[in-house]
């Protein structure tokens, strides 16, 4: 049950508005919250950056699982351990395989995202 949850957050994305690189620089500035004085407004906006994270979270890890089954596809002459994909993304060697496996799901299911 929980595909058809993240496909339906997939077709209602919280639109991600362009950070300037000025305005990316100040720390008390992000996405021009800062300047909405309205409660409800910054609520609204702000939960709508939250959903708009977390289903990009879910996406990049998607591909991080595609990326790292390919790495480990033992058909590749030049593939990759687990515990090389784990040293290369920061993970411990058992995640890496837990990814692999997720990616090779993912390749098998849905296909490519």
């Amino acid at each position: 049950m929980a595909e058809p949850e993240r496909t339906q957050r997939r077709l209602r994305p919280a639109p991600l508005l362009f950070e300037p690189s000025e305005a990316a620089a100040d720390p008390e500035h992000f996405f021009d919250l800062e300047s909405i004085e309205d409660p409800a407004e910054l609520l609204a906006r702000a939960t709508e950056l939250t959903l708009a994270f977390r289903a990009a979270q879910d996406r990049a890890v998607e591909f991080q699982a595609l990326a790292a089954a390919q790495l480990a596809d033992p058909s590749r002459f030049d593939r990759l351990s687990p515990a090389a994909i784990a040293d290369q993304a920061e993970w411990t060697e058992d995640y890496a395989r837990k990814m692999i496996e997720f990616g090779e799901s993912l390749q098998r299911g849905a296909g490519t995202p």
